[in-house]
């Protein structure tokens, strides 16, 4: 008997550690809900829509789970899975991906993070703070449809922060694995093909340097081309490159940003392009945040050219809930016919037209 001690003891050893393994890992259940109604004129030249949008409000909707797990030594595992969906109809969205937004697995220490899967590019990171409406029924993504959709399928990326200084870098083997018809949510580039190890690939590098009242930064975005995919990159010879340069800064209960980002589409007849954007949110109270920009997107050599203006206010009940009410209006120039929403598809005016549009909603986080 006395033999079996050491081993009854190992046993039990290990059954107490199981608690403190335990302990080591969380996972958290989180998103959030935001919808409301919106009116559109000028719809096709004449019409007039009110519908509930599908896309997004003040932010997408979305749910999701994120967990880290410490390794020891400073190291630590972290993954997430999430997913967007309308709250309109309950759909999914990002082309019908279970996890459309985020779905990646990654490690952690003091000199970054590593991560592999589904992710964003580094352009959503360095727009972050300098796009003060962001991801809003009207706003740049109604200029161009890949800021809310700056994520790429296959990714490898890396970020770290050191001190003030951030750096990052993210490299697809192929960057849009879904076909969700001539859209951004999926542009059918899979890449990863043997015959030809160019196609649809992506990167993007950035810079970003914070302080406590202020921040600037700079990224670079590629995306290549394939058989097959949208928006003309039928092939891996064509590149869909972007240059983004911005900045912020916070005075008392105010927030400015502003920004450029040149753009070289090789599938257009006119591939390059300037957006120029700039922004300010104020807390007229605790509860209370008014929030206003302009945009002007101009093709060099080419008489296309937009302008759109918005504003936002909203008012929080509580941390989690608050509601409120945005506007923006477009004017196209040339051959343009970009909606002012973003926050769901159909509603393009003529081109050349102008287009008024409007939105009540409220937004729930948990």
């Amino acid at each position: 008997m006395r033999a079996k001690r050491p081993v009854v003891r190992s046993a039990l050893a290990a059954l107490c550690a199981v608690p403190a393994l335990a302990a080591a890992q969380s996972v958290t259940l989180y998103g959030l809900v935001d919808t409301g109604v919106e009116f559109l004129n000028h719809v096709g030249g004449g019409d007039t829509v009110v519908r509930m949008p599908n896309l997004s409000g003040t932010v997408p909707s979305r749910w999701g789970l994120r967990g880290t797990e410490d390794l020891g030594g400073g190291l630590k595992a972290n993954f997430v899975l999430e997913s967007g969906f309308g709250a309109d109809s309950g759909s999914a969205n990002q082309g019908g991906r279970l996890f459309g937004r985020q779905a990646w697995v990654g490690l952690q220490n003091q000199w970054g993070q590593v991560s592999f899967g589904r992710q964003y590019t580094m352009l959503f990171w360095a727009m972050l703070d300098t796009d003060i409406l962001g991801p809003n029924a009207y706003g740049s993504g109604s200029l161009d449809s890949y800021f809310p959709n700056a994520r790429a399928d296959n990714a490898v990326a890396y970020k770290g922060k050191f001190g003030g200084l951030t750096v990052g870098a993210t490299y697809s083997l192929g960057r849009d694995t879904v076909n969700a018809g001539p859209s951004p949510s999926g542009t059918n580039c899979a890449g990863e093909n043997p015959a030809d190890s160019r196609a649809c690939r992506e990167w993007s590098a950035m810079l970003m340097y914070e302080t406590n009242w202020w921040g600037v930064s700079g990224v670079y975005d590629s995306q290549r081309g394939g058989p097959g995919a949208f928006g003309g990159l039928t092939s891996s010879a064509l590149k869909d490159d972007r240059l983004a340069l911005g900045g912020y800064m916070l005075l008392g209960n105010a927030k400015a940003g502003l920004g450029w980002v040149g753009r070289r589409n090789e599938a257009l007849a006119a591939p390059r392009s300037n957006l120029f954007y700039g922004g300010v949110a104020y807390d007229i109270t605790p509860a209370l945040n008014l929030a206003g920009e302009l945009f002007y997107l101009k093709y060099r050599n080419s008489p296309n050219k937009a302008w759109l203006g918005a504003v936002r206010a909203s008012y929080a009940f509580s941390k989690r809930t608050s509601v409120y009410a945005t506007a923006g209006y477009i004017g196209n120039g040339g051959q343009l016919a970009l909606s002012v929403s973003s926050a769901a598809t159909g509603g393009s005016p003529n081109v050349g037209g102008t287009q008024f549009g409007s939105m009540l909603g409220i937004k729930h986080v948990f």
